[in-house]
């Protein structure tokens, strides 16, 4: 993948703002656009990104057109078939990414302003997220050098040695909430195991993977190996779901366009790795420290303003400790709105959600709900912020918002808002607890409050999640496993499991008997009895 002429290199070369005025195609594409007619102007369509802090225009992209796709299949296919990257050593694939990590390092200020820019999001959040980004390049080229098969013991005089071998070419689509971050955590094992990669981001945050792209050409990644397509997901997305060259898709995204996107992918036989929707619950029993679990609860609740698929959302308190716990919680979300601003300042604690179209769905839930009360927050921001006189009108704002006592089968409990928007809720017994925990078709995030080392285990064993963390929350590491339970997703990132799921098993058995006993006892059809398998 590369940008245009007029596009930048090396970490973000260039003077003045971090954005083109435009994304152009990628030079191959252009290169081979020259070789065929022109398009009608309806297929170059292009995509606004806009800051939604402020509304005002970053830049534009060009979205791929239905040829482009269909190019861009067919030659990651032909860039897989060659064997430069799907066929090099180990060793040398785990050099490509170190370097990278190491290139990648050195701009991460830079990336960290684009995706503030991008996703409302603030710059000290950012720059945090974006400094583990190395972390997942360095594990799995760690992986390729340390990572070992096996001989398989199989019976009789054969050698039974078991290769894992990449999938070929496979589709990757993205979300807003974290562009690069978890572009990275899949790009990671796909590039490790030998693919060729395409990558559709989200329409709204697309900046930082093309940036991205740049830095994987200089670092000695071949031409073809990754491919950023910008586009929309009925159109690009549908598009990659349903090629039959491509031999998995991974996405992360709502559970509705998770069932949408798997049904094409299975009709194709292809691999599908799905992390979609979360309500995730946090159980804070009565022997929790309260001051840690505050903290705690303050920040699975409202970084990315709410804006993840664990986002801590539904708080069950144990009854014993409802009014401390609240009362100190009640008091670190008003801090939390105080604090709100321009994201782009470093004391800001909080950040926009991602569109008006997503405000309005926000606000819309509250303002439906049929049972349960508002304790703070509740209406879209206005006027102007009391940390940097930032006019939050501007932008897409909604304060820290907590409810009690709406009733489990009410949307509020049950759907995925997506924004920072919590139910609390107070319970008795363990028993009671964990069944308010699995109230829920989500299964992917959970968290557990206890100094009680017995009661931490048990009932982390006992909540439906693909991830629960004990005292503390939101926890990620390129090795820990991650994915969900129930209608949270299919299949896991991180770790080996990742690796292997972009890699398939591939068993090569030889017969080291000599020929003379081979003779012996593998004529089947000789009339006397034989080894059969």
């Amino acid at each position: 993948m590369r940008i245009a002429a007029d596009g930048i290199t090396a970490c973000l070369q260039r003077k003045g703002s971090l954005f083109q005025d435009h994304y152009r195609r990628p030079l191959s594409f252009i290169q081979w656009k020259e070789k065929t007619p022109p398009l009608a102007a309806s297929d170059h369509e292009t995509i606004t990104v806009t800051n939604p802090a402020n509304g005002k225009q970053l830049c534009t992209v060009d979205a791929a057109s239905i040829e482009e796709v269909e190019w861009a299949v067919s030659h990651a296919q032909a860039t897989f078939d060659s064997g430069i990257w799907s066929k090099a050593s180990s060793m040398h694939r785990s050099s490509v990414l170190s370097r990278l990590a190491d290139s990648l390092q050195r701009c991460i200020p830079d990336m960290a302003r684009i995706e503030t820019m991008q996703t409302g999001r603030p710059i000290r959040e950012m720059k945090a997220q974006m400094a583990r980004l190395p972390d997942w390049l360095y594990y799995y080229a760690a992986l390729l050098r340390t990572n070992q098969g096996f001989v398989a013991p199989t019976q009789g005089k054969l050698l039974n040695y078991i290769q894992r071998v990449p999938l070929g070419v496979v589709a990757q689509i993205t979300p807003f909430n974290h562009p690069l971050f978890i572009a990275i955590k899949k790009l990671a094992p796909a590039l490790a195991a030998g693919n060729s990669v395409i990558v559709k981001p989200s329409e709204l945050t697309p900046v930082s993977l093309l940036e991205f792209a740049n830095i994987t050409q200089e670092v000695g990644l071949p031409d073809g190996v990754l491919t950023i397509l910008p586009g929309y997901g009925h159109t690009t997305g549908r598009q990659l779901a349903s090629h039959s060259l491509v031999r998995k898709v991974d996405i992360t995204a709502g559970t509705q366009t998770g069932r949408a996107l798997g049904a094409i992918v299975g009709s194709n036989l292809a691999a599908f790795t799905a992390e979609l929707g979360g309500k995730a619950p946090i159980l804070i029993f009565d022997d929790a420290d309260v001051i840690s679990a505050v903290n705690g609860v303050a920040f699975a609740a409202f970084v990315a303003s709410g804006q993840t698929c664990i986002s801590g959302t539904r708080i069950i308190i144990q009854e014993n400790i409802y009014e401390s716990f609240m009362t100190a919680f009640l008091k670190k979300v008003e801090s939390i709105t105080q604090q709100m601003g321009n994201p782009m300042d470093k004391r800001c604690s909080m950040g926009s959600v991602i569109s008006p179209r997503h405000l309005d769905r926000i606000d819309g839930m509250v303002a439906r709900r049929q049972s349960g009360t508002i304790l703070t927050g509740g209406k879209r921001m206005m006027g102007k912020s009391s940390l940097d006189d930032f006019d939050f009108s501007l932008g897409n704002f909604y304060p820290p918002t907590v409810i009690s006592d709406v009733d489990v089968n009410h949307e509020l409990w049950q759907e995925e808002i997506f924004g920072p928007v919590v139910v609390v809720k107070k319970f008795s017994t363990e028993l009671e607890g964990v069944r308010l925990a699995n109230a829920s078709k989500y299964g992917l995030g959970a968290g557990v409050w206890t100094q009680n080392l017995s009661r931490a285990h048990r009932v982390a064993a006992d909540i439906d999640a693909g991830l629960v963390w004990v005292n503390t929350h939101h926890r990620n590491d390129p090795s820990s496993p991650w994915g969900g339970m129930k209608e949270s997703g299919i299949g896991r990132e991180n770790g080996i499991e990742a690796l292997e799921a972009y890699s398939q098993s591939k068993s090569i058995i030889v017969n080291v008997a000599p020929p003379d006993e081979s003779r012996q006892t593998d004529d089947w059809f000789s009339g006397e009895q034989r080894r059969y398998g």
